[in-house]
């Protein structure tokens, strides 16, 4: 695990302040059993508000704003609960109450327009034991997850999904770890922020995105910072710009710290609420924050206070409450793969590009070949399965063009960056099969460091042409040509370099210009000719581009007629993919992300560093062609890396292109 550098933000050495005292405005009946741990809020449409508390072997209890109980469910032993809202289930909208039983680590749904039906489809049971449970609503696609803690500190990120007969279904998607009991957690949906208390330890924060790093942010820790000997609940204020807040029990102390999450989660203040001891789980909303209180005189229960109350002793900007109900602003538009590849053979980083094969008579049966940089190039069918493997070593990019005349006779010339030889490696594939036989006449060294990125070219008089590019920038370009013997030598015809590395690059066979992504910088264009002139041109930077977040890596053409199109790319750093004009000025289009296909169960596209597409048709399902992806993260189920197909379809509704009927 990797931890940032950064000061904690609450620190032994600085001088607290004694806490504030808070009265609380409410408070509810006990709960049946006495046994209480984590309440949520719950805002009716109609401008109620009902609180729900786990309670234990008595499920989960239900009350009014008063504190009055309406209802106790049976739902086995629960000890946590939260609320999402306008969760699409059964053709409406509705509100889910997510629930955690401890009995057999079972996560389980319920709506709760009506009093509390469940919803869920069958068992779902976490693969630890259960301490507690979050809900996270993605504002990237509006899917439902739920994270599960453990008490070996084990944390599983579930997709929730309608599956399509009005029940709520589940799906792992990957696994956190932290070293000791995982307690409590809450999780901001605007920014994606995960929070879990790590009861001995201190509070983490990570991102809640399944496809995201995981990067764990100590927030406060236990002795070293502000919390005393124990953590207890979180919960996430949201009271508008300037006033984001996080809250956190110090539970041995009977008191509550207060962060500012737009600073870097600085310490803000310290406050007690009069008769709330030993507080677990906490809960926040529209200006009202929800402790459980193990010490109730007439039983555990839970307490209301006003978030205002807080604030003015505090000195801490009170803002306006955002309303939880509402539906977040989508970040970019979204697209969904519909096959996914078998993943490599090995852990780590390993898939890298990709590139297609279309099929010249029949398109369903083309084909993906994508790099194993640790052994080697697979061939795939469009259902992603592999249909052969040349196990020569670590290919890093591969590109391809059909009709290269070999002995005479039109063939389909791959070649790829051979980091295992230092060496050009090249081969023809046989469509047929989906193998690939070794062409190359001998070892075809490059003279460079480290062979990088790769790509090919068709130039003037039909010659073909591939490009490496080395990780210090330097690039060279190779004439290829058939021998007699049915082999492929390779000609070094021409050298130039950028100033950092460099890997992603593609040619337009039709226009004559090379594309070159230079990771840290920009996408770069310049003449693809051998003899051609020097000079380039920037299409993006990072540095003008906000949708653009370094590393800049894989780059591809959808080729359509008049020299028109799309550059596709991939930035690595926000996860998203940039299209540009082909053609003109290469405007910025605008940007997409490949999210999960819960339904299909395929997981979405991340920390991509290679992809390819085509325009051409690849059967039924692919009638505009397909873009290609390698996914760095292949979650649900976690596996090694694998390549992702989308429909380029898909990406022309996402992006409002015009869909260009087939």
């Amino acid at each position: 695990m990797r931890y940032p550098a950064r000061a904690l933000a609450g620190t032994a050495f600085a001088q607290a302040a004694p806490p504030v005292a808070v009265a609380p405005v409410g408070q509810t009946a006990p709960t049946t059993r006495n046994d209480a741990n984590a309440g949520a809020l719950i805002f009716d449409a109609d401008g109620t508000v009902r609180i729900a508390g786990s309670g234990g072997l008595s499920g989960i209890e239900l009350y009014d704003a008063a504190g009055a109980r309406l209802s106790a469910t049976p739902a086995g032993e629960v000890v946590s609960v939260d609320v999402r809202y306008n969760v699409p289930l059964g053709g409406q909208s509705v509100t889910v109450l997510g629930a955690m039983d401890a009995q057999g680590a079972k996560m389980r749904f319920f709506t709760v327009e009506s009093g509390l039906t469940e919803v869920g489809a069958r068992e779902l049971p976490a693969g630890l034991s259960a301490e507690a449970s979050c809900l996270y609503k993605s504002p990237l696609d509006g899917s439902l997850y739920m994270f599960a803690l453990g008490a070996a500190g084990e944390i599983e990120q579930w997709s929730i999904f309608d599956n399509g007969q009005g029940k709520l279904d589940g799906r792992l998607v990957r696994k956190l770890n932290i070293a000791s009991e995982a307690s409590y957690c809450t999780v901001d949906d605007a920014s994606g922020a995960l929070y879990v208390s790590e009861q001995a330890v201190g509070v983490w924060k990570f991102d809640a995105e399944p496809e995201a790093e995981t990067i764990p942010m100590l927030i406060d820790a236990v002795r070293l910072g502000r919390i005393t000997e124990e953590v207890g609940g979180v919960a996430v204020v949201d009271q508008g710009p300037g006033a984001r807040y996080l809250i956190v029990s110090n539970a041995s102390a009977n008191n509550f710290h207060v962060f500012d999450r737009e600073a870097d989660h600085g310490y803000r203040g310290t406050f007690a609420a009069a008769g709330v001891e030993n507080a677990g789980g906490l809960a926040a909303g529209k200006g009202l924050l929800l402790a459980m209180d193990d010490e109730n005189e007439g039983g555990a229960n839970y307490k209301l206070l006003r978030f205002a109350d807080v604030a003015a002793p505090l000195n801490l900007a009170l803002g306006a409450p955002a309303d939880p109900r509402a539906v977040l602003p989508q970040p970019m538009p979204i697209v969904r793969p519909t096959a996914e590849t078998q993943p490599v053979g090995q852990g780590g980083d390993a898939a890298d590009d990709p590139a297609n094969w279309v099929n010249p008579t029949d398109p369903a049966r083309s084909l993906v070949i994508g790099t194993d940089k640790q052994a080697g190039l697979g061939v795939y069918d469009l259902t992603g399965k592999r249909l052969s493997f040349a196990a020569d070593g670590k290919m890093n990019n591969v590109d391809l063009r059909d009709g290269f005349m070999l002995n005479g006779a039109p063939v389909t010339l791959v070649t790829a960056s051979d980091r295992t030889r230092n060496a050009i490696a090249i081969y023809s594939l046989d469509g047929a099969t989906g193998t690939l036989t070794n062409v190359s006449d001998g070892v075809q060294g490059t003279g460079l460091g480290d062979p990088y990125g790769l790509c090919m070219y068709r130039g003037k008089g039909g010659k073909t042409y591939v490009y490496i590019n080395d990780t210090d920038g330097k690039m060279r370009q190779w004439r290829l040509d058939g021998t007699k013997a049915g082999k492929v030598k390779a000609t070094l015809v021409r050298e130039f370099a950028f100033a950092t590395q460099t890997e992603g690059c593609v040619a337009d066979d039709e226009t004559g210009w090379l594309y070159v992504a230079e990771e840290d910088i920009a996408l770069w264009k310049l003449n693809a000719e051998p003899k051609g002139p020097e000079k380039r041109s920037q299409v993006t930077s990072v540095a003008s581009n906000k949708a653009l977040k370094d590393d800049l890596e894989g780059v591809s053409l959808y080729l359509q007629p008049g020299g028109k199109g799309y550059i596709v790319l991939s930035s690595q750093g926000n996860n998203s993919y940039a299209l540009f004009r082909r053609d003109g000025a290469h405007e910025y289009v605008g940007s997409f992300a490949i999210v999960a296909n819960g339904p299909a169960g395929i997981d979405g596209s991340s920390e991509t560093d290679g992809l390819d597409v085509t325009s051409r048709p690849m059967g039924p399902l692919y009638p505009n062609g397909a873009l290609v992806t390698q996914d760095g993260r292949n979650v649900s189920p976690p596996e090694p890396q694998n390549f992702k197909i989308t429909p380029w379809i898909s990406i022309e509704e996402a992006l409002k292109l015009g869909v260009v009927k087939p």
